[in-house]
């Protein structure tokens, strides 16, 4: 049941056009749920969804600033209370690092589904807008309520394999007599071969750099789930781990075959990021 209308001209035509505040409200609510509820799994807050419920009621309180005449600073300025009000609400008081990660995350989900529902918005208009339309519900709303939860879930799912996934990416330099041969390496916590001998880490590289042919190598054995055998490797001066810092005792055992994940040329070993 419609709750409030409001009716006014839209548009230069002179068309009369209608808001349903109920329906604002609805959509708020919605909206804000789906933002409070990522921010959340993103962030692993262990949070019951009746909070996420009252912290979206909070948002949605924000329609009431349709009817106070305020400029674009004092518009940010309560906006702004408002996102502290819906995260504290939601996800607590802890410390002020706690509260403000919360907030960067609210906005930053905020950002992108708003980029979102502006594109669907944008594709499916047929001048009625959003919640402002003549007759009928407008499509535009049954469009974004049914892709917005697909949308959210598919983002989750890929952030998270981005998290889990590429930070573990190094870009490493290696330094080989007067030449410098930098490559993107894989932390691979299986990745613990050594010397036999001495029990230097070995690095593993997939390169073809022609200075490996003038270089005196020894061969280490290795064990996998799928083969085992010998692999050529090279004594280097050092390398550069990006963010960790200069490692002088590696070996870099040169691989045939090309790594198989995205974009890496190089295998890191656990060894060498110890007491980072």
């Amino acid at each position: 049941m419609t709750l409030f209308v409001m009716s006014f001209y839209y548009n230069d035509n002179g068309d009369n056009m209608t808001i349903y505040l109920d329906l604002v409200f609805f959509l708020n609510l919605f909206f804000d749920f789906i933002l409070l509820l990522s921010v959340s799994l993103l962030l692993k807050r262990n949070i019951k969804l009746y909070n996420v419920l009252f912290g979206s009621l909070i948002g949605s309180l924000s329609i009431f600033l349709l009817f106070i005449d305020l400029n674009n600073i004092e518009l940010f300025i309560f906006k702004f209370i408002i996102s502290i009000l819906m995260t504290v609400t939601t996800f607590g008081y802890k410390d002020i690092l706690y509260t403000i990660k919360n907030i960067i995350y609210l906005y930053f989900v905020s950002i992108f589904l708003g980029g979102f529902l502006y594109l669907i918005n944008d594709s499916f208009d047929y001048h009625n807008g959003l919640v402002f339309y003549n007759n009928g519900l407008s499509i535009n709303i049954i469009i974004i309520l049914v892709l917005t939860p697909i949308l959210v879930y598919v983002y989750l799912k890929g952030f998270k394999h981005i998290k889990n996934n590429y930070h573990n990416y190094y870009n490493i330099s290696l330094y080989i007599k007067d030449k410098i041969i930098n490559v993107t390496s894989y932390l691979d916590t299986g990745n613990k071969l050594e010397s036999p001998y001495t029990h230097t880490p070995v690095i593993l590289l997939h390169n073809k750099d022609p200075i490996f042919n003038n270089l005196k190598y020894t061969l280490i054995p290795y064990n996998t789930v799928s083969s085992n055998g010998l692999i050529k490797c090279y004594k280097v001066d050092k390398i550069h781990i990006e963010g960790v810092g200069d490692r002088y005792k590696v070996i870099v055992g040169i691989m045939e075959n090309e790594i198989n994940i995205d974009g890496v040329d190089c295998i890191l070993n656990t060894k060498l990021l110890e007491g980072k």
